[in-house]
Protein backbone atom coordinates (compact mmCIF):
# COMPACT_ATOMS: atom_id res chain seq x y z
CA UNK A 1 0.00 0.00 0.00
CA UNK A 2 1.23 3.62 -0.63
CA UNK A 3 1.59 5.33 2.59
CA UNK A 4 0.88 8.84 2.18
CA UNK A 5 -0.49 10.69 5.57
CA UNK A 6 1.55 10.01 8.70
CA UNK A 7 -0.30 10.95 12.14
CA UNK A 8 2.92 11.31 14.81
CA UNK A 9 1.29 12.12 18.02
CA UNK A 10 3.99 14.63 19.38
CA UNK A 11 4.33 18.31 18.80
CA UNK A 12 5.95 19.37 15.59
CA UNK A 13 10.43 19.74 15.72
CA UNK A 14 11.25 23.27 15.81
CA UNK A 15 13.30 22.63 13.14
CA UNK A 16 11.13 20.36 11.13
CA UNK A 17 13.14 20.42 7.62
CA UNK A 18 15.97 19.34 9.52
CA UNK A 19 14.92 17.08 11.27
CA UNK A 20 14.51 13.09 10.71
CA UNK A 21 10.84 13.85 9.87
CA UNK A 22 11.80 16.39 7.33
CA UNK A 23 14.13 13.68 5.75
CA UNK A 24 11.86 11.40 5.30
CA UNK A 25 9.19 13.05 3.84
CA UNK A 26 11.50 14.43 1.23
CA UNK A 27 12.74 10.63 0.61
CA UNK A 28 9.14 9.21 0.34
CA UNK A 29 7.23 12.12 -0.73
CA UNK A 30 4.50 11.49 2.34
CA UNK A 31 3.35 13.75 4.53
CA UNK A 32 3.60 14.66 8.47
CA UNK A 33 0.35 16.00 10.86
CA UNK A 34 1.92 16.31 13.99
CA UNK A 35 -1.02 16.13 16.78
CA UNK A 36 -0.85 14.92 20.41
CA UNK A 37 -3.71 12.70 21.50
CA UNK A 38 -2.90 13.68 25.05
CA UNK A 39 -2.66 16.79 27.39
CA UNK A 40 -1.10 17.23 30.38
CA UNK A 41 -2.33 19.08 33.40
CA UNK A 42 -0.66 19.32 36.33
CA UNK A 43 -1.76 18.33 39.90
CA UNK A 44 -2.11 21.19 42.13
CA UNK A 45 0.23 21.60 45.32
CA UNK A 46 -3.14 20.88 47.65
CA UNK A 47 -4.14 17.58 46.22
CA UNK A 48 -0.31 16.77 45.73
CA UNK A 49 0.19 17.37 49.51
CA UNK A 50 -2.48 14.48 50.37
CA UNK A 51 0.35 12.17 49.12
CA UNK A 52 2.23 12.83 51.71
CA UNK A 53 5.55 13.30 49.67
CA UNK A 54 8.24 15.10 51.70
CA UNK A 55 10.52 16.55 48.90
CA UNK A 56 13.49 17.25 50.98
CA UNK A 57 13.76 13.82 52.25
CA UNK A 58 15.14 12.62 49.09
CA UNK A 59 18.88 12.86 47.07
CA UNK A 60 18.24 12.23 44.37
CA UNK A 61 15.15 12.89 41.01
CA UNK A 62 14.91 10.75 38.00
CA UNK A 63 12.98 12.53 35.06
CA UNK A 64 11.76 9.82 32.08
CA UNK A 65 10.12 13.63 30.32
CA UNK A 66 10.73 17.26 29.90
CA UNK A 67 6.99 17.24 31.45
CA UNK A 68 8.02 15.70 34.51
CA UNK A 69 10.75 18.43 34.84
CA UNK A 70 8.54 21.48 34.41
CA UNK A 71 6.11 19.97 36.60
CA UNK A 72 8.81 19.13 39.34
CA UNK A 73 9.89 22.51 39.41
CA UNK A 74 6.14 23.70 39.44
CA UNK A 75 5.34 21.94 42.26
CA UNK A 76 8.14 22.53 44.27
CA UNK A 77 7.40 26.43 44.00
CA UNK A 78 3.77 25.89 44.78
CA UNK A 79 4.79 24.19 47.72
CA UNK A 80 7.74 27.42 48.59
CA UNK A 81 9.84 24.40 48.53
CA UNK A 82 13.91 25.62 47.81
CA UNK A 83 15.70 22.87 46.20
CA UNK A 84 18.91 21.73 48.01
CA UNK A 85 21.83 22.63 45.71
CA UNK A 86 23.60 19.24 46.76
CA UNK A 87 20.64 17.24 44.64
CA UNK A 88 21.63 14.87 41.95
CA UNK A 89 19.30 14.93 38.46
CA UNK A 90 18.89 11.57 37.02
CA UNK A 91 17.46 11.53 33.16
CA UNK A 92 16.68 8.82 31.22
CA UNK A 93 17.60 10.46 27.92
CA UNK A 94 20.13 13.28 26.81
CA UNK A 95 17.67 15.88 25.32
CA UNK A 96 15.70 15.76 28.84
CA UNK A 97 19.07 16.37 30.52
CA UNK A 98 20.03 19.66 28.97
CA UNK A 99 16.37 20.70 29.31
CA UNK A 100 17.07 20.69 33.08
CA UNK A 101 19.09 23.85 32.24
CA UNK A 102 16.16 25.67 32.23
CA UNK A 103 15.98 25.04 36.10
CA UNK A 104 18.90 24.26 37.26
CA UNK A 105 23.25 25.16 36.62
CA UNK A 106 24.36 22.12 34.25
CA UNK A 107 27.04 20.20 35.84
CA UNK A 108 28.88 16.67 35.67
CA UNK A 109 28.50 15.81 39.32
CA UNK A 110 24.72 17.11 39.55
CA UNK A 111 23.18 15.95 36.15
CA UNK A 112 23.50 11.90 34.71
CA UNK A 113 22.07 10.97 32.03
CA UNK A 114 22.61 7.82 29.74
CA UNK A 115 23.49 8.69 26.21
CA UNK A 116 22.49 5.53 24.52
CA UNK A 117 20.11 2.40 26.33
CA UNK A 118 17.54 2.11 28.89
CA UNK A 119 20.16 -1.09 30.11
CA UNK A 120 22.81 1.89 30.31
CA UNK A 121 20.35 4.14 32.23
CA UNK A 122 19.75 1.10 34.87
CA UNK A 123 23.61 0.59 35.26
CA UNK A 124 24.13 4.10 36.00
CA UNK A 125 21.41 3.89 38.80
CA UNK A 126 22.80 0.80 40.43
CA UNK A 127 26.31 3.22 40.91
CA UNK A 128 24.53 5.18 42.92
CA UNK A 129 22.52 2.81 44.94
CA UNK A 130 23.13 5.01 48.19
CA UNK A 131 20.90 7.38 47.03
CA UNK A 132 17.28 8.17 47.90
CA UNK A 133 15.69 8.14 44.41
CA UNK A 134 12.29 10.28 43.67
CA UNK A 135 10.53 9.65 40.79
CA UNK A 136 8.28 12.74 39.47
CA UNK A 137 5.70 11.14 37.07
CA UNK A 138 1.94 11.59 35.78
CA UNK A 139 -0.69 9.42 36.86
CA UNK A 140 -0.52 7.32 33.82
CA UNK A 141 2.84 6.46 33.45
CA UNK A 142 5.21 3.84 32.13
CA UNK A 143 6.55 0.92 34.10
CA UNK A 144 9.73 0.42 32.97
CA UNK A 145 12.03 2.46 35.36
CA UNK A 146 9.93 1.77 38.41
CA UNK A 147 9.94 -1.98 38.21
CA UNK A 148 14.08 -1.53 37.19
CA UNK A 149 14.14 0.26 40.45
CA UNK A 150 12.39 -2.61 43.01
CA UNK A 151 14.27 -5.58 40.98
CA UNK A 152 17.77 -3.36 41.68
CA UNK A 153 16.68 -2.52 45.09
CA UNK A 154 17.20 0.90 44.82
CA UNK A 155 14.83 3.03 47.61
CA UNK A 156 12.67 5.83 45.69
CA UNK A 157 9.05 6.82 45.85
CA UNK A 158 6.83 7.78 43.07
CA UNK A 159 5.47 11.31 42.70
CA UNK A 160 2.34 11.74 41.09
CA UNK A 161 2.77 15.60 40.16
CA UNK A 162 0.77 15.56 36.91
CA UNK A 163 -2.35 14.15 34.75
CA UNK A 164 -2.24 12.61 31.50
CA UNK A 165 -5.91 13.09 29.65
CA UNK A 166 -7.18 12.35 26.39
CA UNK A 167 -7.06 15.49 23.73
CA UNK A 168 -10.17 16.55 22.23
CA UNK A 169 -9.61 15.37 18.89
CA UNK A 170 -13.03 16.00 17.30
CA UNK A 171 -11.60 18.50 14.41
CA UNK A 172 -9.36 15.60 13.12
CA UNK A 173 -10.46 13.07 10.33
CA UNK A 174 -8.39 9.90 11.55
CA UNK A 175 -9.56 8.13 8.67
CA UNK A 176 -7.18 10.34 6.44
CA UNK A 177 -4.13 9.10 8.27
CA UNK A 178 -2.40 5.60 6.34
CA UNK A 179 0.03 5.33 9.54
CA UNK A 180 -0.39 6.51 13.13
CA UNK A 181 2.36 6.92 15.50
CA UNK A 182 2.25 6.36 19.08
CA UNK A 183 4.38 7.46 21.94
CA UNK A 184 2.71 6.63 25.36
CA UNK A 185 -0.41 3.84 26.28
CA UNK A 186 -2.20 6.90 27.14
CA UNK A 187 -2.21 7.51 23.53
CA UNK A 188 -3.88 3.97 22.50
CA UNK A 189 -6.52 5.48 24.95
CA UNK A 190 -7.20 8.81 24.05
CA UNK A 191 -7.76 7.25 20.28
CA UNK A 192 -10.67 4.77 21.23
CA UNK A 193 -11.82 7.56 23.39
CA UNK A 194 -12.48 10.16 20.89
CA UNK A 195 -13.00 7.29 18.05
CA UNK A 196 -14.68 4.65 19.71
CA UNK A 197 -15.72 2.94 16.65
CA UNK A 198 -12.25 2.83 15.12
CA UNK A 199 -11.11 -0.08 13.19
CA UNK A 200 -7.53 -0.22 11.95
CA UNK A 201 -7.92 -1.77 8.64
CA UNK A 202 -4.86 -1.32 6.40
CA UNK A 203 -3.88 1.07 8.85
CA UNK A 204 -0.25 0.92 9.51
CA UNK A 205 0.59 1.36 13.71
CA UNK A 206 4.27 2.40 15.21
CA UNK A 207 4.89 2.26 18.28
CA UNK A 208 8.04 3.72 20.62
CA UNK A 209 9.11 1.96 23.56
CA UNK A 210 7.47 -1.75 25.03
CA UNK A 211 4.80 -0.39 26.72
CA UNK A 212 3.08 1.22 24.44
CA UNK A 213 3.42 -1.89 21.52
CA UNK A 214 1.57 -3.58 24.63
CA UNK A 215 -1.05 -1.09 24.85
CA UNK A 216 -1.76 -1.92 21.21
CA UNK A 217 -1.41 -5.46 21.42
CA UNK A 218 -4.01 -5.23 24.09
CA UNK A 219 -6.13 -2.64 22.39
CA UNK A 220 -6.63 -6.05 19.64
CA UNK A 221 -4.71 -3.40 17.42
CA UNK A 222 -1.87 -4.92 15.32
CA UNK A 223 1.36 -3.34 15.79
CA UNK A 224 3.52 -3.01 12.29
CA UNK A 225 6.35 -0.79 13.45
CA UNK A 226 8.30 -0.99 16.80
CA UNK A 227 11.24 1.07 18.29
CA UNK A 228 14.14 0.82 19.77
CA UNK A 229 14.98 -2.57 18.26
CA UNK A 230 19.00 -3.65 17.55
CA UNK A 231 18.32 -2.25 13.94
CA UNK A 232 16.36 0.81 14.66
CA UNK A 233 17.18 2.77 17.73
CA UNK A 234 14.97 5.82 17.01
CA UNK A 235 11.23 5.42 15.55
CA UNK A 236 11.66 7.86 12.93
CA UNK A 237 14.69 5.48 11.91
CA UNK A 238 11.75 2.25 12.33
CA UNK A 239 9.56 4.63 10.47
CA UNK A 240 11.96 5.00 7.64
CA UNK A 241 13.03 1.12 6.94
CA UNK A 242 8.96 0.18 6.52
CA UNK A 243 8.98 3.05 4.18
CA UNK A 244 12.05 1.79 2.31
CA UNK A 245 10.70 -2.08 3.03
CA UNK A 246 7.40 -0.77 0.95
CA UNK A 247 8.80 1.03 -2.04
CA UNK A 248 10.76 -2.21 -3.02
CA UNK A 249 7.68 -3.79 -3.44
CA UNK A 250 6.61 -1.87 -6.49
Amino acid sequence: MKIRNILVSQPQPSDFEKSPYGEIARKFSVCFTFKQLIQIEGIPAKEFRKDRVNILDYTAIIFTSKNAVDHFFRICKELRVEVPETLKYFSISESTAYYLQKYVQFRKRKIFHSKESFSLFVELIKKHKSEKFLLPCSDVHKQDVPKMLEESKVVYKKAIIYKTLARDMSDTDITKFDMLVFFSPAGIKSLFKNYPEFKQGHTIIAALGPSVAKAIKDAGLKLDIEAPTKDAPSITSAIEQFLSRESRKK
